[in-house]
């Protein structure tokens, strides 16, 4: 039976039998995959692992894909590539579309030039005195460049890569060996449960009204039965948290802290003076708690974004006027003024780390990737971290193919489990675990902290606060100081009547400037959906965001799904209740995160799975 209860009534469902079935094509499936696909034939062409339920045939092997494409993952991702390399050993990896190797790196703290940004009363002195040291510390365009990158962070023998790019060319390896199908455009929306263990995956229902109630076209979701089945389907995944719900998560265990990452890929003038292969990590601005990056790609292009992490803990938080601040900083701006967006993204990231790691491994199933708390919180680093999970599993199932032993929970954890905890991946996120302690007591014990787990290799951390904090500060709280409490509530009022969201208003009230618009780097949000990776939203599909209980949302202020929404699809509805738009949604995941009721057990968002989303391979 489905893990969750279906959304049409019990219908007759087509039944298919694999060996294997993965949900979700990215740097993990593709990992896994790849490793597999080399070693499914022999020599001479004959199966090397034959079938169950296909005899004489090679192993079954299927991965269903969200999205429309294999090659619109969001990421500008600069990584060490250990694992890949490994993978591809004696391949030059500059050939793949926008992958350069990392020549230039510099950590970079960014003051604040408008004088908007929220910083405590620790990082006024700090800009004070870096302002009267200008000179020395070599201030310039409002920002000083660190002498050095600290070696936790540095990826000075690294690639810079388009996750778009790669995706589609790992694709493309995997399938030339003709042994392992990847069908895009195919949402997974349950596991199958079966007596505690998992035996398969649900295909989502086509030919349904929004709300899931069947069509002129029905057709049921295919019932995929398999042996094993592998999940990949990062942070926000269905099938990966309906298993967190079913299985629970070890105990201690969390998945609290998140980040949203926001980015555009932007062709650079000619005269840019930025080279191939530079990477820049900013910290400070437009608020001390937002990161920024920028990668530069070969042919003029380059990944510019921002990550706004759970420990911001304004109401009103937003990633995308943010991001427009960003890149307008006097710093960034004199590369970027001229150029011309090409690309927009944005994605949830898993930030828990080690302390968000599910059960790897059960009875039928194995965890890889994002959503198996791959990703290392202390050097920002995931893709790498996830295609090496996807190696070690595939290892792991070949080993268990050739003894002939079924993919039971034991068995996986003596044989992909085993080989995690004892490889790099696994040691360096205990280095990690409590880096991020300190950011949950504010922003300079944060830094401090990280630095120290870093430079003493997870030896020396801060301790973890006694309860954790997931809710957002009120506005009375973080803007009573700026904007009287009349005129605040006003504001809350104004938008509420008016079905607008509140962070233009109260960014404007505080100070920060309009965006100058100009039509080509500097756009409308709406226009960066148009302009920057078109979403498409196939139909017969159900709405993928479902508010469950309408009435908690009437009377929640301020909506931080519609403040936070990436793409616009969240907006005020009637009676107070959030409307969702499919065809504005890019899946990132935010709503999730940011429903106000999320630190109860079920949350009041149900983030479904759906097809469709960005279609834009730069990214």
């Amino acid at each position: 039976m489905s893990a969750s209860a279906p959304a049409s009534p019990v219908v007759e469902r087509q039944q298919m039998s694999v060996d294997i079935a993965g949900v979700g094509f990215g740097p993990a499936m593709g990992g896994f995959l790849n490793t597999l696909a080399r070693n499914l034939l022999n020599e001479d062409g004959t199966p090397r692992l034959v079938s169950s339920v296909s005899p004489g045939m090679p192993l079954q092997v299927i991965c269903y894909e969200r999205a429309d494409g294999l090659g619109f993952g969001v990421s500008g991702a600069v990584t060490r590539a250990r694992g890949i390399r490994a993978s591809f050993s004696g391949v030059d990896l500059a050939q793949i579309p926008m992958a350069v190797p990392v020549a230039t790196e510099r950590l970079v703290y960014l003051l604040d030039p408008v004088g908007a940004s929220r910083r405590s009363l620790a990082f006024r002195i700090k800009d004070r005195l870096l302002r009267a040291l200008g000179p020395i510390v070599r201030l310039r365009d409002h920002a000083v460049e660190l002498p050095f990158t600290p070696p936790f962070l540095r990826k000075h023998d690294g690639m810079i890569l388009s996750l778009g790019q790669f995706n589609q060319w790992v694709s493309e390896q995997i399938t030339s060996s003709g042994v392992v199908q990847i069908w895009p455009g195919m949402p997974v929306s349950d596991p199958l449960i079966e007596a505690d263990a998992v035996t398969g995956i649900r295909l989502s229902d086509q030919g349904v009204a929004l709300d899931g109630a069947p069509g002129d076209g029905f057709m049921p979701g295919m019932d995929v039965r398999a042996a094993l089945t592998v999940v990949a389907d990062g942070p926000v995944g269905a099938v990966g948290r309906q298993i967190d719900s079913h299985f629970g998560l070890p105990e201690g265990h969390h998945q609290r802290e998140w980040a949203l990452g926001m980015k555009m890929v932007v062709e650079l003038r000619e005269d840019s003076g930025l080279q191939p292969g530079t990477v820049l990590h900013t910290i400070g601005f437009p608020e001390p708690e937002i990161f920024g990056f920028l990668y530069v790609h070969p042919d003029r292009l380059a990944s510019v974004g921002i990550f706004i992490p759970s420990w911001l803990r304004s109401p009103v938080r937003t990633a995308y006027r943010y991001l427009q601040h960003f890149m307008l900083h006097p710093y960034i701006w004199r590369y970027l003024q001229g150029g011309t967006l090409k690309s927009w993204g944005a994605k949830s990231l898993q930030e828990s780390g080690r302390h968000g790691e599910p059960f790897l491994a059960g009875n039928g199933y194995a965890r890889i990737g994002e959503g198996s708390g791959s990703t290392n919180v202390l050097t920002g680093s995931g893709v790498d971290e996830a295609w090496t999970t996807g190696t070690q599993l595939a290892e792991a199932v070949i080993e268990l193919l050739e003894q002939k032993k079924p993919f039971t929970k034991e068995n996986l954890e003596q044989t992909y489990v085993r080989r995690r905890r004892a490889s790099w991946v696994d040691k360096e996120s205990k280095i990690a675990a409590d880096s991020r302690n300190g950011f949950q007591h504010g922003v300079v014990r944060g830094l401090l902290g990280t630095a120290l787990a870093g430079f003493t290799r997870g030896a020396l951390s801060f301790p973890a606060p006694k309860s954790a904090q997931t809710s957002t500060s009120t506005m009375e709280a973080l803007y009573g100081s700026r904007i009287p409490p009349a005129e605040l509530k006003q504001l809350q009022q104004d938008c509420a009547a008016h079905g607008t969201a509140l962070h233009d208003r109260i960014m404007d009230r505080c100070g920060w400037p309009q965006i100058p618009f100009d039509g080509q780097l500097l756009i409308s949000h709406q226009d960066a959906l148009l302009m920057g990776g078109s979403v498409q939203a196939p139909p017969a599909y159900a709405n993928h965001v479902v508010f469950t209980r309408p009435q908690l949302c009437q009377n929640c202020e301020p909506k931080l799904c519609i403040e936070m929404c990436s793409g616009q699809a969240i907006t005020r509805g009637e009676n107070g209740v959030p409307a969702f738009d499919r065809e504005k949604c890019v899946y990132c995941g935010a709503c999730l995160w940011n429903c106000n009721a999320a630190n109860e057990k079920e949350g009041n968002i149900n983030f479904r799975a759906g097809a469709g989303g960005l279609h834009s391979a730069l990214n």
